[in-house]
C-alpha cells in the first residue's frame, strides 16, 4: 500500500515543490512592489537557492525515541530502522517476519523439552530478547505474535538498552512505532491470498476533521485467516482495530489518543520430529535401526483437537507533545495495556519410551506417545506514565541537547496451572491423525503464580557538540523496583520429602533494589555526512526481571538472593551517508560481556554467580537508494561467542552460545521500471545453530546453515490500484528454521510458496 505520510514528514514533496515555485514567482513581485521610479531602474536580484529533500522509502533519518536526538549518522550505536515500505514489499505481516531484515536476529529457539516457545521468541546477539519488545517506547508484555498492520517503522537497537529502557535483554531491544494521524485525507486497503490458504485484508483510513484546529482521525483495520504453507492444520486467525485521534497537529501542543484491540484464534505449531534428519541417531541402543529411519514429512502435525491459542490484547495510550519554545520540548505518554492468552499444545518428546516400533521394517506401524500437554493461561497488565523533557542550551563553545525523564510503571503477570485427567492416544509417527478421539478433562489444579514489578525511574542524557566535528553523549538511568511474587506449586518427592506428592505448597517472595546503568560515547565527523565513534554502555537484569517470577530454589537465577545479571558492551564503528544522503552505510565491531550467571560449583555442589558469557563480532549495513528508483537494504554479521566461565551449554560440547549463528546475511533490493512495474528480490543466510543440552539421546546437536531466496513483482494497473506478487523460497530449500533444546522437535522452513496482493489507495 502507498503509505500515508506520518506527522514527522508532514510537508510533502508536492508542497515543497509548490512552495519553492511560489517563492521564486513572488520574489520579483516583492522586488518591484513600490513606487514607479524603482521600476524604471534595472534591478539585480539576489540568487535564490531552493533545497528540497525527497523521502526515502528504505532509509530512515533517525530513530523514533526522544532519547535519540541526533540523526542516525550522528548516533554512536548500531541502530537499524526497518521502514514500512520494506515490510510491505516483502509481504511480512508479523514482527518475527519483519525482523528478518536485520542479520542474526530471529526466532531460532523452539522451546524446552516439554514446552514450546510462543509468540515473538526473538534471539539477538546470543541472548533472548523477547522481554525487550516495546511499542512507542513502552514495554509490550505477553509472549504473543505481534502483527505489523499498524506499524510505521521498527527500530532495532543493538547493545545494552539499560540506560534507555531499564531492565532489559543484555544485547538490545526492539521498538515498534505506531501509525499516527496526519493532516491529509487518505485511504488505502489491501487484499491478499496465497499458499497455505492465506487470506488477509487491511485498511488504513485517515480523515481530517478540523484543518484549522489540527484534528484528524486515523483508523487501521486488519483481518486474517491463514494456514501455513509448510504445515498441516497450523493456522493464524486474527482481527484487529486501531483507531487514533490527534488534536493540534499543526500547533505547539499535540495530543494523541490511541486504542489497539487485537483478537487471535490460532492453532499453534508444536514442530516436527527430527527423525531422519542429519545428525539423528537412535534414542534406544537396543533398536539401532531407528537411526536409519526415513525422515518424517515436514508438514506432519502431531497435535490434537484440544490445541488452541486464544489471545486478546488491548492497549490504550494517551500522548501529549508540547513545544514551549524551539529549545524546550515535553512529551508525556500514559498507557494501560492488557494481554490475555489461553494456550494449549499437544507436545511430545520422541524418547525411547515414547517411540514404539512394533515392526522394524513397517514404518506404518511406528507410533509416538504424546505425553506432554503444554498449557499457558496467562494475563499480563501494564500501567505506566513516562515524561520526557528535551532542551537545548549553550555553555561557552559547547552546544548541549539534554533529555531528562521520569517513568512510573507497574507490571503484573498472572499464571494458572492445569491438571489433565485421562491420556492422549498415541498417533502414527509417519501419518499422524489430528482427529483421533480425545478423552481428556483439563481443569485448573490450584497451581498459580502472581508476579508484580513496580518501577520508578529517572534518567538523563546530554549530547554535547564541540564545533562541527565532535559529538559526545553521556547518559545515566536509575531504576528503583519492587518485585513481589506469590503462588502455589505441587510438591514432588524431591522438592519437599515431608509432604505427600501433589500437595499445594504456597510461596511468597519479594525483592527490592535500585539499578544504575549508564552509557558514554564519543563521535568524530570527518565530513558532514560521516562519523566514527566509540561507545561503552551497561545493562542490568534483576532476578525475575522478565519472567515476573521469583523462586527460592537454590539453582534458579530468579532466586532473590542473587544479584542482577550485569552486561557491559563496548563498540567502535563508522557511518556514512552517501549520494546526497540517499544511501547509508554502517560498520561496527563490538564486544558484550554478561556476568553473574548462576553456576553450580562441582566441589561443594552449591550455586554461585560465577558464570560469564561473551559475544563479540562485526556488523555491516547498507540502506537507501543507490540510484533513482533503485532501493536496497542489506546487512551482514559475524559473531564469536564463548562461555568464559561456567559449564558449556551446547549439546555437542562446543564452547559457544546456543541459537546464535556464527554468520548471518540478509538483503532486499527493488527497482521501479518505467510503466509502473517494480521488481524486487532478496536473500537470507543463517549459519548453523547449536542447540542446548538436557540429556536427550540420539537427537541432532545442531541445525544446518541455509540460504533462502525470495522475489517480488508489482504492477500499477491504475493510479489507484496495483497488484503485487511475492514468491518465497524460490529454490524450494528444505531447512530448519528453529530447533528445540532437546532436539526432538524442529520448525521447518516454508517451502516454495506465493501470495498475491491487491493494493488500493485514494
Amino acid at each position: 500500500m502507498t503509505p500515508i505520510t506520518s506527522r514527522k514528514h508532514a510537508q510533502s514533496r508536492f508542497n515543497q515543490h509548490i512552495g519553492a515555485a511560489l517563492a521564486v514567482m513572488l520574489l520579483p513581485i516583492a522586488a518591484h512592489a513600490g513606487d514607479d521610479e524603482t521600476q524604471k531602474a534595472p534591478q539585480t536580484l539576489q540568487e535564490v537557492k531552493v533545497i528540497g529533500k525527497a523521502d526515502n522509502d528504505f532509509r530512515a533519518e533517525r530513530a523514533d525515541s526522544p532519547k535519540y536526538t541526533e540523526a542516525l549518522v550522528n548516533t554512536a550505536q548500531t541502530i537499524q530502522v526497518i521502514k514500512r515500505e520494506l515490510i510491505e514489499q516483502q509481504g511480512a505481516v508479523t514482527l518475527t517476519e519483519a525482523l528478518r531484515n536485520t542479520p542474526g536476529v530471529g526466532a531460532f529457539f523452539l522451546g524446552e523439552n516439554g514446552s514450546t516457545s510462543t509468540g515473538d521468541a526473538i534471539n539477538m546477539r546470543g541472548f533472548d530478547t523477547s522481554g525487550s519488545i516495546f511499542v512507542d517506547g513502552v514495554r509490550d508484555v505477553g509472549s504473543v505474535s505481534r502483527d505489523v498492520f499498524n506499524i510505521e517503522q521498527i527500530d532495532v537497537l543493538k547493545g545494552p538498552a539499560g540506560t534507555d529502557n531499564g531492565r532489559s535483554s543484555p544485547t538490545g531491544s526492539v521498538n515498534l512505532v505506531s501509525k499516527q494521524p496526519t493532516l491529509r485525507d487518505a485511504m488505502s486497503a489491501s487484499l491478499s491470498a496465497g499458499s497455505g490458504q492465506q487470506k488477509r485484508t487491511t485498511a488504513d483510513l485517515n480523515q481530517v476533521i478540523g484543518k484549522d484546529s489540527g484534528t484528524a482521525l486515523r483508523i487501521n483495520l486488519m483481518d486474517q485467516d491463514s494456514g501455513n504453507p509448510a504445515r498441516d492444520r497450523v493456522k493464524a486467525k486474527r482481527w484487529a482495530i486501531a483507531p487514533t485521534i490527534g488534536f493540534g497537529l499543526n500547533g505547539s501542543t499535540r495530543v494523541f489518543l490511541d486504542y489497539l484491540h487485537v483478537k487471535q484464534d490460532n492453532l499453534p505449531d508444536g514442530g516436527v520430529l527430527t527423525v531422519g534428519l542429519p545428525g539423528y541417531t537412535s534414542p534406544d541402543p537396543l533398536r539401532p535401526n531407528i537411526a536409519s529411519a526415513p525422515r518424517v514429512a515436514p508438514s506432519n502435525f502431531y497435535g490434537s483437537t484440544l490445541d488452541h491459542d486464544d489471545v486478546q490484547a488491548d492497549m490504550l495510550t494517551a500522548r501529549i507533545e508540547h513545544d514551549f519554545s524551539p529549545t524546550l520540548r515535553l512529551q508525556n505518554t500514559a498507557r494501560y495495556g492488557k494481554t490475555s492468552q489461553n494456550y494449549l499444545l499437544t507436545s511430545f518428546t520422541a524418547s525411547a519410551a515414547n517411540l514404539k516400533t512394533p515392526s522394524p521394517t513397517d514404518f506404518n506401524s511406528w507410533t509416538l506417545a504424546r505425553t506432554n500437554l503444554t498449557v499457558k493461561d496467562q494475563v499480563n497488565e501494564i500501567v505506566t506514565n513516562q515524561s520526557t523533557v528535551t532542551f537545548d542550551l549553550r555553555t561557552g563553545a559547547l552546544a548541549h541537547t539534554v533529555v531528562t525523564g521520569l517513568e512510573l510503571t507497574n507490571e503484573k503477570q498472572r499464571n494458572f496451572g492445569y491438571a489433565a485427567t485421562g491420556a492422549l492416544p498415541a498417533t502414527s509417527l509417519y501419518h499422524p491423525d489430528f482427529n483421533l478421539p480425545v478423552a481428556i478433562a483439563l481443569n485448573r489444579n490450584g497451581v498459580f503464580g502472581d508476579g508484580s514489578i513496580s518501577t520508578q525511574s529517572v534518567y538523563g542524557f546530554d549530547t554535547i557538540k564541540l564545533g562541527e566535528r565532535w559529538i559526545f553523549n553521556g547518559g545515566v538511568r536509575l531504576d528503583h523496583y519492587n518485585a513481589s511474587y506469590s503462588g502455589a506449586a505441587l510438591s514432588t518427592a524431591t522438592s519437599n520429602p515431608t509432604l505427600p506428592v501433589g500437595t499445594l505448597m504456597p510461596t511468597s517472595l519479594a525483592l527490592a533494589d535500585t539499578l544504575v546503568n549508564g552509557k558514554l560515547s564519543a563521535l568524530y565527523k570527518p565530513t558532514a555526512d560521516s562519523s566514527v565513534y566509540a561507545l561503552v554502555a551497561s545493562s542490568k537484569l534483576p532476578p525475575g526481571g522478565t519472567t515476573f517470577a521469583l523462586s527460592n530454589t537454590a539453582s534458579s537465577a530468579t532466586n532473590p538472593k542473587f544479584a542482577p545479571q550485569e552486561t557491559v558492551t563496548t563498540e567502535i564503528g563508522a557511518k556514512w551517508d552517501l549520494l546526497k544522503q540517499k544511501l547509508s552505510l554502517s560498520a561496527a565491531a563490538y564486544r558484550t560481556t554478561v556476568k553473574n550467571e548462576v553456576e553450580q560449583d562441582p566441589v561443594d555442589a552449591l550455586y554461585y554467580q560465577t558464570g560469564k558469557k561473551r559475544v563479540q563480532g562485526i556488523e555491516l549495513g547498507v540502506t537507501g537508494e543507490i540510484m533513482r528508483n533503485w532501493l536496497v537494504s542489506a546487512g551482514y554479521t559475524r559473531m564469536d561467542t564463548k562461555v568464559e566461565s561456567g559449564k558449556l551449554i551446547t549439546a555437542n560440547g562446543i564452547n559457544a552460545l546456543t541459537y546464535t549463528p556464527k554468520q548471518a546475511f540478509t538483503a532486499w533490493t527493488s527497482y521501479t521500471l518505467p510503466g509502473g512495474l517494480k521488481l524486487g528480490g532478496g536473500a537470507r543466510f543463517v549459519d548453523r545453530l547449536l542447540r542446548g543440552t538436557d540429556g536427550a539421546i540420539g537427537t541432532p546437536a545442531s541445525a544446518d546453515a541455509y540460504w533462502v531466496l525470495d522475489a517480488m513483482a508489482s504492477y500499477s494497473l491504475t493510479k489507484n490500484v496495483d497488484l503485487q506478487l511475492n514468491v518465497y523460497n524460490l529454490a524450494d530449500k528444505a531447512y530448519i528454521a528453529a530447533i528445540n533444546k532437546s532436539g526432538y522437535r524442529y520448525t521447518p522452513g516454508a517451502p516454495r510458496s506465493a501470495s498475491l496482493t491487491a493494493n488500493f489507495r485514494f
